[in-house]
């Protein structure tokens, strides 16, 4: 009778939020409602420190900034299912009038992930036991945000259990990637990219704890600097796993530019986030000029596991030849086993065995497609855990599967700090290798594929290596977009296939029905090096725009 009970409360869950969401968008007055007029566009299409300014000066109404942001965002909404929270009624009525026309950020609409805490607002991450459960009081973050001018509108869709790279879950359904609804726009920032990438945000908050951040702005064409533990306010934010502290969850901005992430970055740190949050580290932005500098960038062809697919190569190989020409030292290295990091970097985030981030779940609750695969691997009684990885590593000499098969089970106390040490090493090894080989920077790609099919975290979450390890060295890493598939120039054979992930990989390759989805690069620096990626990252744009390989953001219609 629970079961029953507990499934019948699930439904109507998931039909009152949806019903709940569709109602604030109906109740919006008319003109938010009609199509985008051209003085609207003008604000959509200027920098945010254009905004800004005109804010500060007067000649520009918050109230005119969060109107077309609103009507684009309903628009996007629309077209890819991306926002979760509507707020714009709030927004409209208070915050806006309330919101400081002279901070760093004056007027500027913020979207948020869906599991930042909002006064008045669910924070349900996808789990229908968490809805109707409105937050008593805004978080460190959106009090931080709103004193530096910004406005909360929208919360953006996300995967329940915030670990996968697509942005599901029952309560709010699917989110479309805004360069081809076949495809995911990644997660669990998920929601974020859709919505920047169509163009209804300049600037949203989102998080990552193995790629959550970046792998949205590799699969939609943003932008993103994924911060170092401590830089940025995360204290207060709604979690899948409260106390995961083995590999480091952070907040950190996604942008619609380049510039804007600039902008973005140096307005929340001359907000003293300490002073927000303990968490902190009490470190204000440092201004670094790489503008007469000859670098040295390692870059990483090939993870061991799965090879980049032919589009994502070309895109590493237009930034390496890009650099090369402008002078600067690109070197192949072989740093410390990104397979053996990404390994740590699982058992520390599923130590208890999806345990705790399961509890929220109703009966009858659809999980993600790839927890539930992890979660059975995690779960298998030691006789089939034993004999699998015999088959796999004896039988089909795989030994990447089978050492991540292994791998993946509970962990006791003791097998948990084994990890935290094994963590500790891994980390003093790639401090070694970056002195040794004397880099600036380590280019790579985010992930071994272009964004993927619905559905396709099923069996590629194993490739999340490229993202996840600089989690587990607590490393900054940015993605920039720089080119988009080309069902001519990317449909070329395909290696053979390594081991199982590479294969599961390589068949979700397809350059001709991927054509036109964005591929980005990763650009990663060492601990809290947030401003020298930024740089990094701008000479990489500046390069690339001079010799006329710039990447044009998405440009949507309506």
């Amino acid at each position: 009778m629970n079961y029953v009970s507990e499934y019948l409360a699930h439904k109507q869950a998931v039909a009152f939020k949806q019903q709940e969401r569709q109602d604030r968008i109906d109740r919006l007055p008319s003109h938010y409602h009609t199509a985008v007029t051209s003085s609207e566009l003008s604000i959509l299409n200027q920098s945010i420190a254009n905004t800004v300014r005109q804010v500060h000066s007067g000649t520009l109404d918050p109230s005119d900034v969060l109107l077309a942001y609103s009507k684009k965002a309903l628009k996007a909404h629309a077209a890819t299912n991306c926002l979760t929270e509507v707020m714009i009624d709030t927004a409209t009525k208070s915050w806006v009038k309330e919101s400081n026309s002279q901070g760093p950020l004056a007027g500027i609409p913020v979207s948020l992930k869906d599991q930042t805490t909002v006064e008045g607002y669910d924070a349900c991450i996808g789990y229908s036991a968490w809805t109707n459960k409105p937050m008593p009081e805004d978080g460190p973050l959106v009090r931080m945000l709103k004193d530096a001018g910004a406005v909360p509108y929208v919360k953006t869709n996300v995967p329940i259990t915030l670990l996968s790279f697509e942005s599901y879950n029952d309560v709010f359904g699917r989110t479309l990637n805004p360069h081809n609804k076949d495809y995911s726009p990644g997660g669990s920032s998920g929601g974020e990219g859709a919505l920047l990438a169509y163009g209804g945000s300049r600037f949203g908050m989102g998080t990552d704890v193995g790629g959550s951040l970046r792998c949205p702005a590799h699969y939609c064409g943003v932008y993103t600097i994924k911060s170092s533990m401590g830089r940025m306010v995360r204290t207060g934010a709604v979690t899948s796993v409260p106390g995961l502290i083995g590999v480091p969850a952070v907040y950190s901005p996604m942008t619609r530019t380049l510039d804007d992430l600039e902008t973005v970055w140096r307005g929340l740190m001359s907000m003293k986030p300490w002073e927000y949050d303990y968490s902190c580290i009490p470190l204000p932005w440092r201004e670094v000029d790489l503008s007469d500098k000859k670098l040295k960038f390692g870059v990483i062809w090939d993870d061991g596991v799965a090879k980049p697919s032919p589009a994502c190569r070309r895109a590493l190989e237009i930034v390496v030849n890009t650099l090369k020409a402008d002078g600067h030292t690109v070197v192949d290295i072989n740093p410390p086993s990104p397979y053996e990091g990404f390994k740590i970097g699982l058992q520390l985030l599923l130590a208890d065995a999806c345990k705790i981030l399961s509890k929220p779940m109703r009966p009858g609750e659809s999980n993600d497609a790839s927890l539930t695969i992890v979660s059975r691997i995690l779960n298998m009684s030691w006789l089939t855990r034993r004999l699998y990885v015999w088959y796999l590593r004896y039988l089909l000499r795989d030994e990447h599967e089978a050492g991540l098969i292994e791998s993946l089970h509970a962990k006791t106390i003791e097998q948990f700090y084994a990890q935290i040490v094994n963590r500790e090493t891994y980390r003093f090894k790639w401090f070694q290798f970056w002195k040794e080989q004397e880099l600036d920077f380590v280019l790579c790609v985010p992930n071994a594929l272009p964004a993927v099919p619905h559905g396709g975290p099923r069996t590629g979450w194993k490739t999340t290596l490229g993202t996840m390890i600089y989690n587990v060295l607590d490393y900054t890493a940015g993605v920039m977009p720089i080119t988009k598939v080309d069902r001519t120039l990317d449909t070329v054979p395909k290696p053979t296939p390594r081991n199982t992930i590479e294969r599961e990989a390589y068949a979700m390759y397809d350059a001709d029905s991927m054509h036109g989805l964005p591929v980005g690069v990763q650009l990663v620096g060492q601990k809290l090096e947030e401003e020298k990626v930024l740089e990094g990252m701008k000479l990489i744009a500046r390069l690339l725009r001079k010799s006329g390989l710039g990447y044009e953001v998405l440009e949507t219609k309506d």
